[in-house]
């Protein structure tokens, strides 16, 4: 019996690994947004990871976590199949589900990744312009300091 209340806990572990793929995916549609957009800043690009980062480390967890499960189950499993069908039915569709989020989920960080390479190559050239004209203002200006100086008029001869 003990074996029926871990297949339940796999299952759950399934469902909620759906729900944080379900989030993740949401999140990468914001990243996308957020490299798309001109105005937006650093700090929620940021956010951004940082939320995702925190749903990478729930699911990381629960994988481990299923597997140790696994590890505690696998022989009643395989021994007593018909008992579990039903479960094992679920676990299967769920896992189907889950490899179809990863893979979009990949699909679009590959996405953000070009976005955001794209965008931060635009940021790099910007600011390369930015030194570029301040360097060219600086110099002018020096120029123009140098040529307002006026040599004195009169030598003193008296030294």
């Amino acid at each position: 019996m003990a074996e029926l209340n871990y297949v339940q806990m796999m299952r759950e572990s399934l469902e909620k690994k759906i729900r944080i793929l379900e989030e993740i995916r949401l999140l990468n549609r914001e990243q996308n947004q957020i490299l798309q957009d001109d105005n937006a800043t650093p700090d929620q690009f940021d956010d951004n990871i940082d939320k995702k980062q925190k749903l990478i480390d729930q699911l990381t967890g629960l994988d481990n976590g299923f597997q140790q499960m696994y590890n505690r189950v696998r022989e009643a499993l395989h021994t007593n199949r018909a008992a579990y069908a039903d479960e094992i039915r679920k676990m299967q569709m769920y896992i189907r589900e889950i490899t179809d989020l990863s893979a979009t989920i990949q699909a679009q960080e590959k996405r953000n990744k070009q976005l955001a390479e794209t965008k931060f190559s635009n940021i790099r050239s910007k600011a390369k312009e930015v030194r570029k004209s301040q360097k060219a203002v600086n110099t002018y200006y020096k120029t123009m300091m140098d040529r307002n100086y006026v040599d004195p008029q009169f030598y003193d001869s008296k030294k």
